[in-house]
């Protein structure tokens, strides 16, 4: 059976893992979560929450990830869904294997990422946010591919989820399935080793919510944050998927 990889590209505090749950409840669709993740920390050395069991449980070699993002979903499954992070993929990845997949850009205003990324992690740098990283991507897949790819913003699925969703799956030439509005609640074996830190929401849902004015606030220090990874979103924005 041929398999169609998906690989859904997000910078951090999105609704990418909210994706991820709708794709996953589709009957003939298998996810993975970060698959770079391991690899991004062992690299950086960044501290993120939950650093040792993610460097314990998820690969660390770049190489062995792309094949196997590049390949067949593990239990054999129609879908092969892929949630990367754009911040994840430093510039010694081989981007290859992304012709083998489709490609979702799922997007956020900056000021509202770097808002929600200071409140949980109290330091932001523009290249933590992903959106310059996320916009040199869709340069190279879409010359990897021959394609331009759907992006789409985060607030246009949660306001409409079915036409939205509708119109994301016919760009990907795959059918719509109604089991992608709504989900069981609670964490999945396929959520990365990480989620006891940042999915606590995603857990708690069982569908997507409708969007709400970020809560948290947006100190003068973040200015600078934003405006190095505006051009990046608004060059993106310009390609934005409308709902069907």
């Amino acid at each position: 059976m041929k398999t169609v990889r998906i690989c859904l590209w997000s910078g951090p505090r999105n609704i990418s893992t909210a994706m991820m749950r709708s794709f996953e409840n589709r009957a003939d669709c298998e996810v993975w979560d970060e698959p770079f993740y391991g690899y991004y920390l062992d690299r950086t050395g960044l501290n993120h929450p939950g650093r040792e069991a993610v460097l314990e449980l998820w690969p660390t070699d770049p190489k062995k990830i792309a094949a196997r993002c590049g390949g067949s979903a593990p239990d054999g499954s129609p879908l092969f869904f892929q949630k990367h992070m754009c911040q994840h993929m430093l510039d010694e990845v081989d981007l290859t294997w992304t012709a083998r997949c489709r490609h979702i850009f799922l997007i956020r205003d900056p000021a509202d990422v770097a808002a929600s990324f200071n409140a949980t992690l109290g330091e932001v740098r523009p290249e933590d946010l992903g959106a310059v990283r996320q916009h040199a991507l869709y340069e190279v897949i879409a010359a990897n591919t021959g394609k331009q790819w759907p992006v789409i913003e985060g607030a246009d699925v949660l306001a409409d989820p079915r036409g939205m969703l509708t119109a994301l799956c016919a760009a990907l030439d795959i059918p719509f399935d109604e089991a992608m509005l709504t989900w069981p609640e609670g964490r999945r074996a396929s959520d990365g080793p990480w989620a006891p830190h940042w999915y606590n929401r995603v857990e708690a849902s069982t569908g997507f919510e409708a969007p709400a004015p970020s809560g948290h606030p947006r100190p003068a220090t973040l200015r600078d944050v934003i405006e190095a990874c505006l051009p990046a979103y608004q060059a993106l924005r310009a390609h934005k998927l409308s709902a069907a």
